[in-house]
């Protein structure tokens, strides 16, 4: 009988033990909520962003794009790599102060991927010397970020203007 008592206390033990040792459940890696919590994250990436660039301080802009980056500009070939890119916005703030204005609309989320939608304006103020003229754009961009090491970066940027070509018509077909 003291067995059979001593048994059945060890096995209670053992079971609150198990129980109590359980994983915890694991938080959803993709969804809405998942999504919006990523965006939150990326929007305040983007804030810093936007201050790099106006501040032409492209080394610590370059800081949240991923070493394999390609940011592809309109009527331009694509920067691949953060070493060019810090190399072509290092030439491009010489020349004035780029100013971007980025619109978060969307993130789709899941593991360490993210794929931002948003609409952008960017106001660029030429300095004396520049060759650049004075210039005003507006339209739309996707990035994909990536987690790497625990921080969110850009892998792709892709802006889209929706300024027409100089001497072409927008299309009265389009919606917006």
């Amino acid at each position: 009988m003291k067995h059979q008592f001593i048994f059945g206390i060890a096995t209670l033990l053992i079971i609150v033990f198990a129980t109590s040792c359980e994983q915890p459940t694991p938080k959803p890696m993709s969804g809405e909520a998942y999504s919006a919590e990523i965006q939150k994250i990326i929007e305040e990436k983007n804030e810093k962003i936007e201050g790099f660039y106006a501040s032409g301080m492209i080394d610590s802009a370059a800081v949240h794009f991923a070493d394999n980056s390609i940011q592809f500009m309109p009527n331009q070939p694509a920067v691949i790599g953060v070493e060019n890119y810090k190399a072509a916005w290092k030439q491009n703030i010489q020349f004035g102060t780029w100013e971007f204005d980025l619109n978060t609309q969307e993130v789709k989320a899941s593991g360490d991927l993210a794929t931002e939608y948003g609409k952008y304006t960017m106001i660029f103020t030429p300095n004396e010397n520049s060759p650049i003229p004075a210039m005003e754009d507006k339209g739309n961009y996707m990035v994909l970020w990536e987690k790497m090491d625990g921080d969110w970066k850009v892998v792709w940027d892709a802006p889209v203007t929706e300024l027409p070509l100089p001497g072409q018509t927008p299309d009265s077909t389009m919606v917006e």
